[in-house]
Formats: structure tokens, C-alpha cells, sequence
């Protein structure tokens, strides 16, 4: 598929968010990104291009940059979970869309839950992939539910540890290893130094434990 126009958004407090929109569909469908993303960079991904492929045969799709990341503007602190909900709802009042399918993955989920929340009206459904609704669980809530704290610990250090390295393709070996190869981790290194600074990976982090 070939890479579509880059438009922009803009909040009340004037940071731009970059958006596409795809496809033309009979239902509207919002896919909220996960950690970091890059709208054109993603394109070069054979397995992400399929699966645009196989969604916008049946919907027009819009994409976005979270703020802080990719072609979007960069944020001056660690985005709160309230903020990255509002920012769906004004990608889609930039495309002109009232309601739609809301699609969150991995940490798009948590803003995909507030956003239905908070604006059911504007949900037509809710689709979620490899995504959690909190992250900052105490050790009770944690046992509680059958989760390991000191695998939740471990996962977020393994996070902090990217960033003296970030911009080398380390995340591939935290997010894909089974995919990770010398060739991949060069893709992902561009990708990694594209899609966000060291300075707004920190803060990036930060708001994943705060979620």
C-alpha cells in the first residue's frame, strides 16, 4: 500500500498530532498505537501494510502519532492516561468522525478503555490486543488477581533499561524476540530513533507505570 497523506490535528493546547486515514469502508475504525509509533516508518513493514490491507477492505481506518512520538509533536511531561483518551477524540473530530470502532494494542489499551468510558457515545466497539487497563497495581491487587509482582517489576526495568541504548534496535529484543535478527534490529533501530527521542522515552515510560 502506498503511504498515505500525513494530516494534523491540533489540541486546545496547540500540540499537533499526526493522523492518516485509510481505506473507505462502510465502518470507521480508530487503531490507538501501542508504545511508540511512526505513521510513515510503519509503512515499510510488510506485516503491518498486510494487516492494513486486510482492515481497510472493509473500513476506512485512522491512524495517529501519541503525542510524544513518531511525526506528532513532542509533550513536555509524562503524558496522564486522561490526556492520551482526549487525544482520540480529537483525531476524530479532525477526521470528522462521531463514532467509530475503537482498537486498542498493548499500551493503547488503557487510553481505548477511558475514552469508551468516558465517551460511550462515540463508541461503536471496543477491540483490544495485548493491552492491560492499570499498570501501577499494588502487590495486594496484584496477588489478588494472580499476577507476579516481581515479573511486572522486572517487565518495566527491562523498559528503562532501553533507554542508554535506545536508537540501536534493543526494543526488538523486548517486544519481538522471536523475530528479532541482525537485519530486523537494524530496521527497528531507524524506527526506535524516528518514533522518539532518550528524553521522551523516559517520559514515555514513566506514563506506563503510572497507567
Amino acid at each position: 500500500m502506498d503511504v498515505p497523506e500525513t494530516r494534523y490535528a491540533q489540541r486546545a493546547d496547540g500540540i499537533s498530532i499526526a493522523y492518516q486515514v485509510v481505506g473507505n469502508g462502510p465502518r470507521d475504525v480508530i487503531y490507538v498505537p501501542g508504545f511508540i509509533s511512526h505513521l510513515d516508518l510503519s509503512w515499510g513493514d510488510p506485516g503491518f501494510a498486510r494487516f492494513m490491507r486486510r482492515i481497510t477492505a472493509f473500513a476506512r481506518v485512522i491512524l495517529f502519532d501519541k503525542p510524544g512520538t513518531g511525526l506528532s509533536d513532542p509533550v513536555p511531561h509524562p503524558p496522564p492516561l486522561e490526556e492520551r483518551a482526549s487525544d482520540i477524540g480529537t483525531v476524530l473530530d479532525a477526521a470528522g468522525i462521531a463514532r467509530a470502532v475503537v482498537m486498542g494494542f498493548s499500551e493503547g489499551a488503557p487510553a481505548s478503555l477511558m475514552f469508551a468510558a468516558t465517551w460511550p457515545e462515540r463508541v461503536e466497539a471496543l477491540v483490544l490486543y495485548g493491552g492491560m487497563y492499570r499498570s501501577n497495581f499494588t502487590p495486594e491487587e496484584m496477588a489478588e488477581l494472580g499476577g507476579d509482582p516481581d515479573a511486572f517489576a522486572t517487565a518495566l526495568a527491562r523498559l528503562e533499561a532501553l533507554v542508554p541504548q535506545w536508537g540501536r534496535g534493543s526494543s526488538s529484543e523486548v517486544f519481538a524476540p522471536s523475530v528479532a535478527t541482525p537485519a530486523s534490529r537494524a530496521m527497528v533501530a531507524r524506527y526506535e530513533r524516528a518514533a522518539a527521542s532518550p528524553q521522551m522515552l523516559r517520559r514515555l515510560i514513566e506514563a506506563v507505570a503510572r497507567s
